[in-house]
């Protein structure tokens, strides 16, 4: 594989797992809001996952592949977070993230047909 080819195809994948990391280090990112705290994070869980399906299938180019890399991070990612301090890890959350996975590589395909 050419340098070029792993700089602008691999490199923003690599990046964006590593904000997804970085995100899923915080202690506590609690909103205080009750019911839209909850909306909130579930929410930003499917648009952080949507930018990393894209890029997956961007990088890897089909569909399943994709899918399953966006499926296996996320369940790490949840699995990380089960040992920072004041987070959860939880099944459902992969599921959420799984949902985002598909939503971006739909966006990725739509755009690069246009």
């Amino acid at each position: 594989m050419a340098r070029s080819r792993v700089l602008t195809v691999w490199l923003p994948v690599f990046a964006w797992a590593a904000v997804i990391f970085a995100l899923s280090s915080i202690p506590s990112l609690s909103t205080g809001l009750g019911t839209w705290d909850t909306v909130l994070r579930k929410s930003a869980h499917i648009g952080e996952y949507a930018v990393l399906g894209a890029l997956l299938y961007r990088a890897l180019g089909r569909e399943a592949p994709a899918l399953a890399a966006g499926i296996v991070y996320a369940a790490t990612d949840e699995l990380h977070q089960h040992y920072v301090s004041g987070r959860v890890g939880a099944v459902i959350d992969v599921a959420v993230d799984a949902l985002g996975v598909a939503a971006g590589m739909l966006v990725w395909l739509w755009v690069r047909e246009r």
